[in-house]
């Protein structure tokens, strides 16, 4: 972990790129969200021949975001926990990890805000979150456990979809850890609602190529990093084997939705579906549709990742890269937050389209939390360590 001072000209750049990622991802889950479940024909007679050129509605008004991005936002949350509970001298960050993908599920169970509970903090108290856009049952049901599971006896085994990877980003930006170490964590807790390793492998490797970018290495170098890493690891190969398609793919011609389509449209073997535990909470009836399904019928991880990590490598800019990643007829949304928070790590946050921006629900609170975390990062004992003043950021971030 980085123990060094930090310069003014490196803060603003790891600002920039966590502001980046966290607002990029949410870019392209924006973008992505009214195509998913459409065909690349359907998506042609709807937008035109070159699809879908912007933000469009979902939800009723166009920059809706998904339950990705609900969950992204709660992983930054637990993050900032983690390094705030080193204070009490409890260090387990996949249990305050944990802790807040719950604090997320109870917003998909509950009306609003509940103001009894001591545990929330500033970002539980958001009442846009409890909106319900799409969750994954496997989440719904991997969070309904408040005990731990892990990469050996995962929760969801047959799991392979992409919902855990969405939510991955922001592992890759912890900056002054090891990459072994990032890939360790994000895989712990993506095996807490996805236990095929496709799945949680998928977003360790979205998290190390992200922990890469963060560090200033070229897409290619990361990616080529995240291969050696993975390639120990039990179950590796169709995680691998994506990766290496992405990067073959951009040696075989102009880029087009026809290569992404070959990359991302479901061609990858499924597994038999994830049940919805019995007695598990029904979640309650807000907007959102039903849950999406992650299992035999449903996306695979590792197509997700191939597209987001091609077009990003092929991308002109962010715009044009989340363009190609959700004008596809696999699952657009996902490929589109993966491939904006590769783009937005590697770029900073003055690559994001402004005018985008101006229509990305939740914007205030992204720009707050990646703001936050990049104070915890770089001055964390300043803010609540055993000398540092009363500054509520134990009110903001509790501990217990």
């Amino acid at each position: 972990m980085r123990t060094g001072l930090w310069g003014r000209s490196e803060q603003q750049d790891f600002r920039s790129r966590i502001r980046g990622t966290l607002l990029g991802a949410a870019l392209g889950d924006a973008l992505g969200a009214p195509l998913a479940g459409l065909s690349l024909d359907a998506i042609r007679e709807a937008h035109g021949p070159d699809g879908a050129a912007g933000l469009t509605p979902f939800h009723g008004r166009r920059g809706t975001v998904t339950a990705a991005t609900q969950l992204t936002l709660f992983t930054v949350d637990g993050l900032i926990r983690a390094h705030v509970r080193r204070d009490t001298g409890a260090w387990h960050p996949p249990t305050d990890i944990h802790r807040a993908h719950r604090r997320w599920y109870a917003t998909q169970h509950e009306w609003g805000p509940d103001e009894r509970r001591t545990d929330n903090g500033w970002l539980a108290r958001e009442e846009w979150l409890y909106a319900r856009r799409a969750p994954d049952r496997a989440c719904l049901s991997g969070f309904a456990e408040d005990s731990l599971a892990g990469p050996d006896r995962p929760r969801n085994p047959t799991a392979r979809g992409p919902a855990a990877a969405t939510r991955s980003a922001p592992f890759g930006l912890l900056f002054g850890w090891e990459p072994s170490l990032v890939l360790q964590l994000s895989v712990e807790c993506a095996a807490q609602s996805h236990g095929h390793p496709t799945a949680h492998l998928s977003a360790g490797a979205l998290a190390v190529i992200v922990h890469g970018l963060t560090r200033g290495d070229s897409l290619d170098s990361a990616v080529q990093r995240t291969l050696g890493l993975l390639g120990a690891r039990p179950g590796h190969q169709s995680v691998t084997d994506a990766l290496q398609r992405a990067l073959s793919a951009v040696t075989q011609g102009p880029p087009g939705p026809e290569v992404v389509q070959s990359l991302g449209a479901g061609t990858g073997p499924k597994g038999p579906a994830a049940p919805r535990p019995a007695g598990a909470p029904k979640a309650k009836d807000a907007p959102g549709g039903p849950d999406t399904a992650d299992g035999a019928d449903g996306p695979d991880a590792a197509d997700a990742l191939a597209v987001a990590v091609y077009c990003a490598l092929v991308a002109e800019d962010l715009a044009h890269g989340l363009r190609l990643a959700v004008n596809q007829g696999g699952d657009s949304a996902a490929a589109g937050a993966l491939c904006g928070a590769l783009l937005g790590a590697l770029h900073g946050e003055t690559s994001l389209p402004g005018a985008w921006l101006s229509e990305l629900e939740g914007r205030a609170a992204l720009l707050e939390i990646a703001d936050d975390f990049a104070l915890e990062m770089t001055q964390g004992p300043a803010l609540h360590g055993p000398a540092a003043p009363s500054s509520g950021w134990a009110d903001r971030y509790p501990a217990g």
